[in-house]
């Protein structure tokens, strides 16, 4: 019986807890779906090989995944996201002092990174223009919080382990502000709202999230979503959204879960024409809307958050993405035009 501490050299590539509902099921199964790019047959091999532990053992890929298993996949080598490479890459940086800076991320940049994705990352462009950024606790350097590739906007940077500290204190506890543009598919019946319902790894498509419903609450984790429409379009609606939870793909899930999901969001089927008309005229301006805003319609706009050492609460704004803006005058543009 091989145990994690029998061999330092080891490096832990992923590591997941099953949910308290989790269901009996094979770990080579259960890990292709957490585990983009993956195979049957690399996990298979990689049990084989010893690489596979539940609860800090080594098993077989046929052993069966129960609720609260904390599952570990532990190679020889480190993984490649360790291995930063630091890169002369262009920060939009809107503020800065000597505990922490906020930049602007633009649309199309990995924050940090991953598989298929281990350079030109926004913590690449970091750790050469800084030095000595402390890590998180997934050792990721400065990295505070992440908004997904295609997303533009805020995030605030740690630069000493104090910052680091007292800001994902913030994040976790919920006192952080953070609010989005969002340009979605449909007429919101309410003109405001709150999107509530626990998030977590779609059972189907392992590339998404989904919104578990009351008769599941022990599957995924709580995410709550304010959102206040700001203009409509006919068919499409311009939305703020607040964040009160920070989960992954929040917004894309919580507003897809309401029937508006996304426009032009790909992994979610908002680069479909979802509402309108059957004419071809229309599908033409939809597809030309899709070519100005190659990426889901979401901007982090606001940030705000208590400075770890002044105390003063400090808000931050980026404009709306020249992409964005055009799309968005182009279906302001249209609307005026069916009245």
């Amino acid at each position: 019986m091989k145990k994690i501490e029998d061999d330092n050299t080891l490096h832990e590539h992923y590591s997941f807890i099953a949910d308290q509902g989790q269901q009996p099921l094979r770990i080579d199964k259960y890990l292709m779906n957490f585990i983009e790019n993956s195979t049957r047959n690399k996990i298979q091999s990689a049990a084989k090989e010893g690489s596979i532990f539940v609860n800090d053992i080594a098993v077989r890929s046929n052993y069966k995944v129960k609720p609260f298993d904390r599952i570990k996949v532990l190679l020889s080598y480190p993984p490649h996201e360790h291995l930063l490479v630091p890169e002369n890459i262009p920060i939009d940086i809107v503020y800065e002092d000597d505990e922490l800076l906020v930049v602007n991320k633009p649309a199309g940049m990995v924050v940090h990174p991953g598989h298929g994705n281990y350079s030109g990352t926004l913590i690449n462009a970091l750790t050469y223009h800084f030095d000595n950024l402390p890590n998180n606790s997934s050792e990721r350097p400065g990295l505070v919080h992440r908004i997904d590739k295609d997303t533009s906007g805020l995030l605030v940077i740690a630069k000493t382990e104090d910052a680091m500290a007292h800001l994902s204190n913030q994040f976790a506890k919920k006192t952080s502000k953070r609010n989005y543009i969002a340009l979605v598919w449909g007429n919101l019946i309410e003109q405001e709202g709150t999107i509530s319902g626990n998030i977590g790894r779609h059972p189907k498509n392992r590339l998404q999230n989904t919104v578990f419903l009351d008769d599941a609450p022990e599957k995924g984790k709580s995410a709550v979503t304010h959102y206040k429409v700001l203009e409509n379009f006919t068919y499409v609606t311009l939305v703020s959204c607040t964040l009160e939870t920070g989960r992954t793909h929040q917004i894309r899930v919580h507003m897809k879960h309401i029937g508006h999901t996304l426009f032009n969001d790909e992994r979610y089927g908002g680069n479909l024409i979802l509402k309108g008309t059957t004419f071809s005229k229309y599908k033409q301006f939809v597809e030309n809307c899709f070519k100005v805003l190659p990426r889901q319609a979401l901007h982090a706009e606001t940030l705000g958050f208590v400075h770890p050492k002044t105390g003063e609460f400090m808000s931050f704004t980026a404009d709306i993405p020249n992409d964005m803006k055009t799309c968005i005058e182009k279906w302001r543009s249209y609307a005026t035009h069916q009245i």
